[in-house]
């Protein structure tokens, strides 16, 4: 598949890389596995000299050993003797830089932590002790979010407070996502571009899969998904496996029953027999993997929240992969491509919600955008954007079926939210399939 998007992502580390040409600059980036982190520095070092050093978990003295060469290869650098320690080769590259500009990509560097612990801290110090001297444009990604907020945003870690820049990557925008299936389905129907969304999310690996496999269809896209060999089965474990650790049951049930709807923590803490406070924000906070949604114009102290996982792959696998294992391990694919089709309707409106959402923000002059639920359940809004600036609302109710939408209905729930509303010129809306 073609390089799509990244513009401003190529645009930051183009400026960065010109800003290391007269001072050394230390960039980090973090993404989920799958975003696109490796193909995105690769592309943003074209045609310019630079050494992309992989850390896996190997000995210390194997590490350095493949890397030595590497250097040797890529840079020209020459080191007399076998270097057994990250840090004695960590200084060669840095010297290299102060005669030579050049740039230097270190790709799962969460690793090290597995390799050997101190190599940060011998990071930390070489760093400080050349980046005067060193014209090195520095690069280190991860996937492991835990992980990497860690080595750089802990103040008690030898690293935190020497990146330049900081670069989170996000997934594909919807569209971009439009941009892909037009290629490779010039007549996609809206319930295809559904489907992609809300398998993919727009996580570049996973619409590569699909695309490349001529799944651009809903029924290619969920049969491509369950076949036996398919990736997007074993996926999601293997995502989150290694990043939970040997809590990772309660954390699978958690995410389980966020999928499944029960998204307040009263329903996780009754099916769960416990207090799952601490896993929620652990969650939110240190993986990053689910958000608390508060109705609009809530109080900050409101207690209204319920719980999402902002990750469509991820939130579609723990709603029809993970609870079916059993008809995995029994070969039953059809069954579960039947249990997907039966619930697909009801779960893709939701996800419908989200997309028109991501749309308009993405669109839209817009300020803030989300939801809205009274105290009683009632009254539901299912999209409000605002614009403080211009002073304009935006109320809309989403449906898959535009024949399902009611406004005089939408009104009367915009009015239970008339006092909020008063500063703003509003705007109704419906919002269907025909509308993406």
């Amino acid at each position: 598949m073609k390089f799509y998007d990244r513009k401003t992502e190529l645009e930051t580390l183009h400026r960065n890389r010109e800003q290391s040409k007269k001072s050394a600059c230390f960039t980090v980036m973090v993404g989920r596995r799958r975003i696109g982190k490796t193909s995105l520095l690769l592309e943003s070092v074209k045609g310019q000299k630079y050494l992309y050093l992989f850390v896996s978990r190997k000995s210390e003295p194997l590490l350095c050993t493949q890397f030595q060469k590497e250097a040797m290869e890529v840079l020209g650098l020459q080191i007399f003797g076998t270097i057994t320690q990250f840090r004695d080769l960590f200084e060669q590259l840095l010297l290299f830089a102060a005669k030579e500009h050049y740039t230097l990509i270190m790709d799962e560097f969460q690793e090290f932590d597995n390799v050997n612990p101190s190599i940060f801290s011998d990071i930390q110090n070489l760093w400080d002790k050349y980046k005067d001297t060193a014209k090195i444009n520095f690069i280190v990604c991860g996937s492991i979010y835990s992980m990497m907020m860690k080595i750089f945003e802990n103040r008690k870690e030898p690293l935190f407070g020497r990146l330049t820049s900081k670069m989170v990557l996000q997934p594909f925008s919807v569209s971009v996502i439009k941009e892909i299936l037009g290629d490779y389905h010039p007549e996609y129907t809206s319930e295809d571009l559904l489907c992609l969304y809300l398998i993919t999310g727009g996580v570049p690996k996973y619409v590569c899969l699909l695309m490349e496999a001529e799944a651009t269809t809903i029924d290619k896209i969920l049969n491509r998904i369950t076949l036996p060999d398919s990736p997007f089965l074993d996926e999601g474990k293997d995502l989150l496996v290694s990043e939970f650790g040997k809590e990772y049951g309660i954390y699978f049930s958690i995410l389980q029953l966020i999928a499944s709807g029960k998204n307040t923590q009263s329903e996780i803490d009754s099916i769960i027999e416990k207090n799952t406070g601490a896993y929620l924000v652990n969650l939110e906070k240190e993986y990053s993997l689910i958000v608390k949604n508060k109705p609009m114009f809530s109080r900050p102290e409101s207690r209204k929240a319920r719980w999402t996982i902002n990750d469509n792959y991820l939130r579609f696998w723990f709603r029809f992969i993970y609870p079916n294992q059993s008809l995995i391990e029994l070969g039953k694919y059809e069954l579960l491509r039947e249990y997907i089709h039966t619930n697909y309707e009801t779960y893709s409106g939701l996800i419908l919600e989200k997309y028109f959402r991501e749309k308009i923000a993405e669109s839209e002059r817009v300020t803030s955008i989300g939801n809205y639920w009274d105290n009683k359940g009632k009254n539901e809004i299912d999209l409000i954007a605002l614009n403080d600036l211009d002073k304009t609302a935006l109320v809309a109710e989403i449906k898959r079926n535009p024949k399902r939408i009611d406004m005089n209905l939408l009104a009367e729930k915009a009015g239970s939210i008339k006092k909020e509303l008063e500063k703003y010129k509003v705007e109704l809306k419906g919002l269907s399939m025909n509308d993406m």
